[in-house]
């Protein structure tokens, strides 16, 4: 007996895209699944995977969304409202960046602002160089456009430090569009210094590509280290998008707001293109993070005195584990750690499911994910110490315990 067409069509799944299918997990997210479910068994979860601030949020930026007067919620301008732009641009002043409104396109997110840096500069199989370990979600977003990363290695024996110039002069071909950092660094808290800045300008200048930093920790230096943008380097006019969001300068990660920054015209015109295709970023974020920009000066004292106790009490504590390696962050709240195991993935998954301390056990993110080379970081995790001092001490005491019985 034959089956008619429709009835065949009932045992043929329509198929996913290929680079749906290559989409990466995000390694800060994909085990949460265990957490819930050792949450749901009683276990209290000290959060380490993740770079949710627990600071509290300016409260001018929370009283300017409270005490607004809209009666109509309407969409703003594709670009980004004029004055939280104007605005902007009297911030980057003060951080020797010299920029106007037309300068910036504000985005949903640091993450949008990155999307739409890829769309800008590349084409499907175009490269773009990137120092890995790295943001894990700069794999996605290259994966969802069609360009490839290219990986240079950064090593924690070195504190992950800018590699070589020659190794990233070695990798540039006729496809390579632009080099992309994270300064200071996630996963890995590197700052790049002003020397190592100005290297990597003139060889964007030199190969005529473009020079790409995901600026979003400038606050975060730590020992006195002032952070140096590629938007302060003369003659970087045509090659430099800087890369920032709200969400961990002012503890906003729910807002979304964030935006992309060019003195490139072309770059800007084109990126508004992909900003008109979504609308607009959010209103009454918009609203919040405009006021944000109001913060005095010494909340960042503040809270960056905060988060360089934690580095120190943090680093201290983990320098007691036998045979851990752990390179110390000069910027941002994150550090790689790398442990005696061989696989830090089921490592981090036992913490969840097998062991806990008193009832409480303690979530990474494995730092593979933000490697492109296959096989490396395998032994090493990201912790962001987002935590206070007194829940890192914890989450650090029941890793110790936890590898000195760790069946693998």
């Amino acid at each position: 007996m034959q089956l008619c067409p429709d009835k065949l069509n009932q045992f043929i799944m329509p198929n996913i895209s290929t680079k749906g299918t290559a989409m990466p997990q995000s390694p800060i997210r994909k085990l949460v699944p265990y957490a819930e479910a050792a949450k749901k068994k009683g276990k209290k979860v000290f959060h380490l995977n993740i770079g949710q601030p627990d600071i509290q949020t300016p409260q001018i930026a929370l009283d300017a969304v409270k005490q607004n007067n809209i009666n109509v919620l309407a969409y703003s301008r594709s670009e980004g409202s004029d004055i939280y732009r104007e605005k902007l641009a009297k911030y980057y002043a003060q951080h020797q960046i010299q920029v106007t409104a037309k300068d910036i396109v504000v985005t949903t997110g640091g993450s949008e602002a990155l999307m739409f840096a890829i769309g800008t500069i590349a084409d499907q199989g175009d490269e773009i160089i990137i120092p890995e370990p790295f943001y894990a979600n700069y794999n996605g977003f290259a994966t969802a456009s069609g360009v490839k990363v290219v990986p240079v290695v950064s090593k924690i024996e070195d504190n992950f430090s800018l590699p070589p110039i020659a190794e990233f002069e070695a990798l540039i071909t006729q496809n390579t569009k632009a080099i992309l950092i994270c300064n200071p660094g996630n996963p890995t808290g590197y700052l790049y210094t002003e020397a190592e800045i100005k290297q990597l300008c003139s060889l964007a200048k030199k190969h005529n590509i473009f020079l790409v930093a995901d600026e979003v920790y400038r606050e975060f230096a730590y020992e006195g280290v002032q952070h140096y943008s590629i938007l302060s380097q003369l003659g970087m006019e045509e090659y430099a998008i800087v890369i920032d969001s709200v969400s961990k300068r002012y503890s906003m990660c729910g807002a979304r707001i964030g935006c992309l920054v060019s003195k490139n015209t072309a770059v800007i015109d084109t990126v508004l293109k992909f900003a008109q295709a979504r609308l607009s970023p959010p209103t009454y974020a918009q609203i919040a993070s405009e006021a944000a920009l109001d913060t005095p000066a010494s909340y960042f004292k503040d809270v960056k005195e905060e988060y360089s106790e934690r580095r120190n009490t943090l680093i201290q504590a983990l320098k007691t584990i036998p045979n851990l390696k752990v390179a110390k962050p000069k910027g941002a709240f994150y550090c790689i750690v790398a442990l005696p195991v061989q696989n830090a993935e089921k490592f981090a998954q036992w913490l969840l499911e097998d062991f806990s301390v008193d009832n409480e056990t303690v979530m990474v993110a494995p730092a593979a994910g933000f490697y492109a080379t296959k096989g490396m970081g395998m032994n090493q995790i990201r912790i962001a110490y987002v935590l206070n001092k007194e829940d890192l001490l914890k989450s650090v005491e029941i890793i110790k315990q936890a590898l000195a019985v760790y069946p693998n």
